[in-house]
């Protein structure tokens, strides 16, 4: 929302004041906001675990998917990038190719571009032709005993190229996960709080009749200050607790973070920067479109409110 933006320090200044302590005292400010981040969410996602970071966020999703689906094994999309806990480099390919390369338990499905992708824009049906790439890679796991425990995605792959993957492609591969008893997992940690414009969250984008299992958050959530969040469903959320190790974090959801997240959400509202990035997104993408017209080396422009890549080739 803008550096130093005067109302999110105001709100930091004004509850550090008051009290800011280890988070095993309850304070209001964790139900405040807990209740107005849940306004934007759909219904079923009412369960909500704050945290420091969007690694620590992605890294606890991992734990409750595992808890609940009792099984081990992830796909994700190829190049995605999920955070810098070992558990999370596992899950990167981004990463862990430059290390000690893939685990047994982890398996990469192709992106959903339809510019560069497997499957094109030419393609009579790429939706389906990039779940049916899930569909094989659980067949093949359950043909090695293997168990799939989620599907872990960005909503947008951001690091992997800014790629809006085609609607209804997020549908058909829950359908898929669901079906291998794994869960939903929709990384919105660079792109959600209203970034692409159309929609509060970027796995709106695919269509109302989709809702994710595990939605994690990070980044702009604190507009730079230390907060992370991760929304679930209560069935999830009690599969985990069922296991008698609370989950506990000593500085997540403390009253400052809070109080800090608030005022985000007041001013993202406020300042209506949602239909802004929208607006200012449609303005560059426009501009971005007669630049490629005129140079060759733009492959490809695309985007959904501020969240755009400009492909270039050769």
């Amino acid at each position: 929302v803008g550096h130093c933006h005067p109302d999110i320090v105001k709100a930091a200044h004004e509850q550090n004041q008051l009290l800011n302590t280890n988070s095993r005292y309850l304070h209001d400010n964790l139900i405040d906001y807990a209740e107005r981040l849940s306004k934007t969410l759909p219904a079923k996602l009412c369960v909500f675990y704050f945290l420091n970071s969007g690694s620590e966020a992605n890294d606890l999703a991992l734990r409750l998917a595992r808890q609940y689906t009792k099984h081990e094994d992830v796909i994700v999309l190829d190049n995605a990038y999920h955070g810098h806990l070992t558990t999370l480099i596992d899950i990167s390919p981004y990463k862990f190719r430059h290390l000690e390369g893939q685990k047994e338990w982890v398996h990469v499905a192709p992106v959903p571009d339809t510019y560069r992708g497997v499957y094109r824009e030419d393609h009579e049906d790429s939706v389906t032709a990039y779940a049916n790439e899930v569909k094989n890679i659980i067949e093949q796991a359950h043909k090695r005993g293997r168990k799939i425990a989620a599907f872990f995605v960005e909503s947008l792959p951001s690091v992997g190229g800014q790629i809006i993957p085609p609607a209804g492609y997020f549908q058909k591969v829950a359908e898929h996960v669901h079906k291998a008893g794994g869960v939903f997992i929709a990384d919105e940690i660079q792109v959600g709080f209203g970034r692409v414009g159309k929609h509060f969250w970027a796995f709106q984008l695919q269509g109302e009749d989709f809702i994710p299992d595990i939605v994690t958050m990070g980044k702009p959530i604190g507009n730079g200050h230390p907060i992370a969040c991760v929304a679930t469903t209560k069935e999830i959320a009690e599969a985990f607790a069922a296991t008698g190790v609370e989950y506990f974090n000593t500085f997540g959801g403390n009253p400052v973070s809070c109080a800090i997240g608030l005022a985000v959400l007041d001013v993202i509202e406020k300042e209506q920067l949602q239909a802004h990035a929208l607006e200012v997104g449609n303005f560059l993408m426009k501009l971005l479109k007669e630049q490629k017209i005129k140079h060759p080396i733009i492959g490809d422009v695309r985007g959904s409110g501020l969240f755009i890549g400009v492909d270039l080739i050769k």
